[in-house]
Order: structure tokens, then sequence, then C-alpha cells
């Protein structure tokens, strides 16, 4: 596959807000929906999901109970889908549901921006725009971050209900998804909160308001660091070390090392120097939204294929994630950031 998005019957299951679709793949929209339409756009309505029992055949033997989850494909009606196994505990969550969810976060507001399902319906995400935004040097170059929210669960058990805050520069759509611990807090200010799916409906909506003041918070303090970063200036010469720090030339040429580190030095100082990062070359911001954007849209992923771009560029690729906090970590120890 060249993506992961859900293909069935040549309909991908993904919806976007004004812009083009992954891969030119799924529905663009240009008016605001409700969720229902959103959920209808991205082919996320009425799947049924369900339980099935898993019969063992009487040759094995297990102390526990397994079942299907199940689904009735979305633009075969006729076909049911298996999207995992679970215990006996497990409790089916609806993609409405999911969506409802995300309605409780906003009260109702806000904007439906993306949604879509990937890995063969047994994930299942949305993302919403938020109000806050964050502007940088608002009377010069006016760099605008935006906050929005993605949530996401799975259909397999493997994950629970999860509202994630994904900051986004406007100009690149360049995801900022970091883990800030610059509070006085133990753990710093959160990112993400998650609930569980045998929950209550009073309390998804506790937690739903709970998970509104998380992102009210990380936004406080992502202003803060983002503020920061602008204020330290970065010449060439420190650009380079950064670029040393993060990405070591390496000692020997071994399979075309050299030549591959070579290619990656020249793709950051151009994304730097850039359409995107040239509004704010020259400081510490634009170094790290150099090194961050080239794994959002610029890198070559594993097997000669794309297949995780999509869920980096979302903001729920924990790898891509936790790549970005290393750079972060990095910039911040060159320029002495505390």
């Amino acid at each position: 596959m060249a993506h992961e998005l859900e293909t069935q019957n040549g309909v991908a299951s993904f919806a976007s807000f004004r812009e083009p679709a992954w891969h030119n793949l799924g529905t663009v929209f240009n008016e605001e929906v409700n969720t229902q339409k959103m959920l209808e756009l991205a082919n996320l309505n009425d799947w049924n999901v369900r339980l099935e029992e898993l019969v063992i055949p009487s040759t094995l033997t297990s102390d526990k109970s397994y079942q299907y989850v199940v689904r009735t494909n979305p633009t075969n009606k006729t076909q049911t889908d298996v999207l995992g196994v679970v215990g006996e505990r497990y409790v089916p969550l609806q993609n409405e549901d999911l969506f409802a969810f995300g309605d409780n976060i906003l009260d109702g507001g806000g904007r439906w921006e993306t949604a879509g399902s990937i890995r063969g319906g047994r994930v299942v995400f949305g993302s919403l725009a938020l109000d806050r935004e964050i502007g940088l040097d608002p009377s010069g170059v006016a760099d605008k971050i935006k906050s929005y929210l993605l949530i996401n669960t799975s259909h397999d058990g493997s994950i629970a209900i999860q509202a994630s805050v994904t900051p986004v520069r406007v100009v690149c759509a360049n995801t900022l998804n970091l883990a800030l611990n610059r509070t006085k807090k133990k753990d710093g200010v959160k990112q993400s909160f998650k609930i569980r799916h045998t929950q209550t409906a009073s309390g998804k909506v506790t937690a739903a308001r709970t998970a509104l003041g998380i992102a009210n918070a990380y936004m406080d303090e992502f202003s803060k660091l983002a503020n920061e970063l602008y204020q330290k200036k970065v010449d060439a010469k420190k650009f380079n070390e950064i670029i040393l720090a993060a990405y070591p030339k390496p000692d020997k040429d071994s399979k075309g090392s050299i030549k591959k580190w070579e290619n990656k030095v020249d793709l950051i100082n151009d994304i730097y120097t850039g359409e995107f990062n040239g509004m704010i070359a020259g400081n510490a911001w634009g170094a790290f939204n150099a090194l961050t954007e080239r794994l959002d849209w610029y890198r070559s992923s594993r097997g000669g294929n794309n297949e995780s771009i999509l869920a980096a560029a979302s903001g729920f690729d924990p790898s891509i994630n936790a790549e970005k906090n290393r750079l972060l970590k990095v910039v911040q120890n060159v320029m002495q950031i505390a």
C-alpha cells in the first residue's frame, strides 16, 4: 500500500476541510459540516460495530473467552469485516460515539477538520479546529499556530478513546506535538487524555470537559515555549551546530551512509531557507521547524512506501512525536534554553 487510508471498492475513508485529500483520495468539503455529515463524508457512519463469538477448535483448550469485533462494510452492506479479537469484557464503540465525544469537548462548537479510518478500519480518527491561535511577532512575519484536537480510537481493543492537543503551523501544516515539562507540576502539562470504552455517557461528558481544559493549559505552555524559541537568534554557524547535534556525521561510509547524511543536511538547509520557513529563519523557532517539517512531509518511509506519513502529519504517530521531542531538546541544549 502507498498509504494507510482504508479503501473499500475504490472509495477511501477520509474527508478533509478545504485541503486536498491524502494522495487525492477521499472527499474535500468547503463548508462547515455537522457531525453526522462528517461521518458520512468519511464513510464512517452505520458501521454497526459488534461482537461475534469466536469458536475455539475442540483440539485446543483455553480458560478465557474471546470474541471477534466485526462491522458492516461501509460500501458493501452485505459484507461483514473482522476488525480484531478481544476479551469477554470488551464493549464495542460506534464511530458515532467517538465523534459525539468530540462534540462534547467543544460543547457542539468548533469545526470538524478531518476524519477517516486507517489500518483496515481498526483505527478511526477525527480532528477538530479549536478557537485558540498563537501569533508570533504580530508586527512582522505574524507566524501563526492553530490548535487542533485529534480524537482517535481503535476497534480491535489496542487503544482507548484519546483526545490529543495538536498545534499546527498554518503556513506549512507542520504538526508540533511536544511533551512540555516546563511547569512546576511533576509531570508537566498534559497533551492528551484517555478514557476507556466502558465509561458511562455522563462520564464521557466529564472527560470531554477535562480534555478541553487540558487543551487550553497545553496551548498556554506551548505559547511560552514558541515565543522563547523565537527570541533566540540563530546564525548560519549556529544552525549548522544544531544540525550536527541532531544528526552527527557518520564516522564511516557504510552503505553510502555519508552521502545519505549529506542529502539529509542539504534538505534541512533547503527547508530552513525555503518558502515556508524562510520567513522565520534566523531564530531557534525557525531552526526547530526546519527539523520537524522534514519529518512530517519529506522523510522516506521504511520499506519503500509512505504508510506512516499520514499518521505523522496527523499528529498521532508515536515514533515521530518522540523524534520531535528529541529534536526540541537538541535545539534547547545548543541554544542553552532551560
